[in-house]
């Protein structure tokens, strides 16, 4: 249960599991890459206008180039206040949190050219939508591997 208290605050804020797992220099170190990665990519203008619809917009002002450090960083301080924790002591239990980072950056880099039956979901919510082949891969991944 510790575990997944400590994962759910990393999804919330990379550096909030490590400090509940009283890693606080860790932690501090992930609170300000992802500040300086949040302000450097405009990031948070780009989430508030795709929640409001405007996915072009945010296409526009986000700067991918900073951008696509974010999911290794996102999903790698997961990994990081999960193991910390106690979870993940199967084997080969990163491959998801792995697959997912790489399937958000490569959907991060053609987000903007990409359209789903006329809808573009722009940086945001493309991004998003690819965590969920990346879970289900690196799961698939981690199952075979975990047979041999």
């Amino acid at each position: 249960m510790k575990a997944l208290e400590q994962l759910l605050w990393s999804i919330a804020l990379p550096g909030f599991g490590q400090f509940l797992n009283k890693k606080y220099f860790k932690g501090t170190v992930f609170v300000i890459l992802e500040f300086l990665i949040n302000v450097q990519s405009r990031f948070n203008e780009a989430i508030y206008l795709s929640f409001l619809g405007e996915t072009k917009k945010a296409a526009d002002i986000v700067d991918l180039e900073w951008l696509m450090f974010y999911p290794c960083l996102y999903f790698f301080a997961m990994w990081d206040a999960y193991k910390d924790a106690g979870g993940g002591r199967a084997p080969y239990a990163f491959l998801p949190f792995v697959f997912s980072a790489y399937f958000v950056t490569v959907g991060l880099i053609y987000s903007t050219r990409i359209t789903i039956s006329n809808i573009f979901f722009g940086p945001i919510w493309f991004p998003i939508l690819c965590v969920i082949p990346g879970v289900f891969v690196g799961v698939f991944l981690q199952s075979i591997l975990n047979r041999s």
